[in-house]
């Protein structure tokens, strides 16, 4: 099934996976207002789809993304404030949904990723990246600031001193120094980027959606959470995912020595 009723980015769906595509390739996938809106629509009803069980999000063209549009930007004039403001409210939008859906987020890094891009690339759950994939934050280059989420995230991926390189200097890193950094989990040749995506969307896929869920709500509250407190979600998500139809189910097939059949 394809939704066509887009017209900057594509949603398609193989079996249990959809398949988010940023789709501005003459514009380098520049985030422009009309894309903004778009992802966040589409990422309400990714959130809101129990069918889906692995989401993987990509980029069309030469290019992950170039960050915002700088020339759609510009046309807001002495709205550009309140022309930004909108924007980001609605990438925040889509972060927070992607960020906190069931199903795990792979994200594919098919070329550069700068500014709002690198911060779409850091909220993957799993990152793949081609080997000419570049990062960078570049947001001080024209006199901005950070958004997209990547003050919340690069601190805890990579670390304070690395991210304050990065958003200070506009360091630009390849795909294999990102990959030494920790952005990143895995660096493929560019033609084998998206079946190894794919791929790893499908063994996902077969797996729980109930125990993939769990994973990414318990490691979102890690980061606020005491010890104490993490514990007793612990406790309480895994007696919740073993009384579960896929706990029963796993439990029943690693006693029966065969594979689990999960919803």
């Amino acid at each position: 099934m394809t939704d066509t009723s887009y017209n900057t980015i594509q949603l398609d769906y193989q079996d249990r996976v959809a398949i988010l595509r940023l789709n501005r390739p003459e514009n380098a996938n520049g985030l422009n207002g009309q894309m903004a809106c778009e992802l966040a629509h589409a990422s309400r009803l990714l959130s809101q789809d129990s069918q889906v069980k692995v989401l993987m999000l990509t980029g069309n063209g030469n290019f992950f993304c170039a960050g915002g549009d700088i020339k759609a930007m510009s046309e807001f004039g002495e709205d550009v404030a309140m022309g930004l403001k909108g924007i980001a409210d609605d990438l925040h939008q889509t972060i927070s949904n992607l960020s906190r859906m069931a199903a795990p987020l792979i994200v594919a890094v098919n070329g550069t990723a700068a500014g709002a891009g690198m911060s779409l690339a850091a909220i993957g759950d799993l990152v793949l990246a081609s080997e000419t994939a570049k990062f960078t934050m570049a947001y001080s280059k024209i006199g901005l600031s950070p958004d997209g989420s990547s003050s919340y995230f690069l601190p805890r991926l990579i670390g304070l001193r690395k991210t304050q390189e990065l958003m200070f200097t506009n360091r630009v890193l390849s795909a294999e120094e990102a990959l030494d950094w920790g952005l990143i989990n895995q660096v493929v040749a560019q033609d084998q980027l998206l079946n190894e995506a794919n791929k790893l969307a499908q063994k996902l896929a077969t797996g729980s959606l109930n125990s993939n869920a769990a994973i990414k709500a318990l490691l979102v509250h890690s980061y606020s959470n005491q010890l104490e407190a993490q514990m007793e979600l612990e406790s309480r998500s895994i007696a919740a995912c073993s009384a579960a139809a896929d706990g029963v189910e796993g439990v029943s097939a690693f006693l029966e020595k065969r594979s689990p059949e999960f919803d």
